[in-house]
């Protein structure tokens, strides 16, 4: 997914498409300026924000 598409699926926090505009903007912006993570870092939140499946009970697992 390119730059252009990923901004593209963003959701709208609001209503007024110059205000959504200008929030998704800052948001830009503090990304910009963070440090690139490392391979460490990158896998450490894979981690965090996989998919987790725990079986219900009596279910199989």
């Amino acid at each position: 997914m390119n730059d252009e598409e990923r901004r593209a699926a963003r959701p709208v926090r609001f209503a007024d498409p110059a205000r959504n505009a200008a929030y998704w903007a800052r948001i830009d912006a503090i990304v910009d300026q963070a440090p690139p993570l490392s391979d460490e870092q990158r896998a450490t939140l894979r981690t965090i924000f996989s998919t987790v499946t725990i079986p219900r009970t009596g279910e199989a697992a």
